[in-house]
């Protein structure tokens, strides 16, 4: 079976993500939602999830260094500042075989300070617009759901609006990939990316066969007024939206 070569994930990391994971839904005592809760490629994040206007992306890292952890801390920042979100740090102990935080509260720590974090606290009525990142990411979500509904196997994705392409998933008989792009009312679809062919070439050693995909986003409480005396509605975080995804388009092929 080909696969796209990935950091190698140990079982006992494994372990700990999982425990860090039910730690924070236990805190959250509700409704959660959760962006990043798969062992997936890229390790910016191990875990990441929005609570109200508020994005925290989690870093998990073992207090006694025994434990191979895959990203950096430069990664968790990048994308931290690129989604306009809070960069944390999870410490985690291992004892007598059973992961559990090593701060209290959350267990998590501002990766800048290494003060304690608390989501509940960071949370207001103020609306946040969305940052091109996170647009694109919601748009890498809209293809994911698709592909899955369609019963392929996803391998890896990226929500990093410089990441090309977004989406890997198994083909017929080889990898196939998806270049994702995303949009905002009033633009109603986005173009396919003008060098098609360097981004086919960087592939082709895994997988010849890509496709294209726009999906558009607009706020559901948009007025839609067409000559524009009502100017268009942002995209706020966490507020409802109107996505428009007409499906995959194949690519040109390589020969």
């Amino acid at each position: 079976m080909y696969k796209i070569e990935t950091p190698e994930i140990s079982g006992e990391f494994a372990r700990c993500w999982q425990a860090a994971g039910q730690h924070i839904q236990a805190q959250a005592q509700g409704p959660i939602s959760w962006l990043k809760a798969t062992l997936t490629p890229p390790y910016l994040e191990h875990l990441s999830f929005r609570l109200g206007n508020q994005l925290f992306f989690v870093r998990i890292e073992d207090v006694d260094d025994e434990l191979d952890v895959p990203g950096s801390r430069r990664g968790l920042a990048r994308i931290a500042e690129g989604c306009n979100g809070h960069a944390c740090v999870m410490p985690m102990r291992s004892h007598a075989g059973k992961w559990t935080t090593e701060a209290s509260g959350w267990g998590l720590l501002s990766a800048l300070t290494e003060l304690p974090v608390d989501p509940v606290a960071l949370v207001s009525d103020e609306r946040i617009e969305m940052t091109d990142w996170e647009v694109h990411d919601a748009a890498v979500q809209v293809v994911r759901e698709h592909l899955t509904g369609a019963g392929k196997e996803l391998m890896s994705w990226s929500g990093n609006p410089e990441i090309e392409p977004s989406v890997w998933f198994v083909g017929d008989s080889e990898p196939e990939w998806v270049v994702v792009r995303a949009v905002r009312y009033p633009a109603p679809a986005a173009g396919p990316p003008a060098d098609w062919e360097r981004i086919a070439e960087s592939c082709a050693s895994l997988g010849k066969v890509g496709y294209f995909a726009s999906v558009a986003f607009a706020s559901a409480d948009d007025a839609f007024d067409p000559d524009y005396i009502i100017p268009p509605e942002p995209l706020w975080r966490g507020h409802a939206m109107r996505v428009r995804f007409d499906g995959l388009v194949r690519g040109p092929v390589l020969t």
